[in-house]
């Protein structure tokens, strides 16, 4: 459970960082950057020494989260 939070709030922020870049929102996208890469730092060594199911999992999370990621960007910046 823990390796599907963390790869969905990983890729939901993703998906707001990109848009952010895009339409320069540069303090933003600083912010949201720096997040980006403390929730991989929590990530790496369980999908990367993980078994299959851990991937699986991951990858589900990581779906899920570009999907949330999108819907709330455009709520945010409408």
């Amino acid at each position: 459970m823990k390796g599907f939070l963390l790869a969905y709030i990983q890729v939901a922020l993703v998906v707001c960082n990109t848009w952010q870049i895009a339409n320069g929102k540069i303090i933003g996208a600083v912010i949201v950057g720096f997040l980006i890469s403390f929730v991989w730092t929590l990530n790496v060594k369980r999908v990367a020494f993980g078994c299959l199911k851990d991937r699986l999992v991951y990858s589900s999370g990581a779906c899920l989260g570009t999907l949330s990621g999108l819907c709330a960007t455009q709520l945010i910046y409408g």
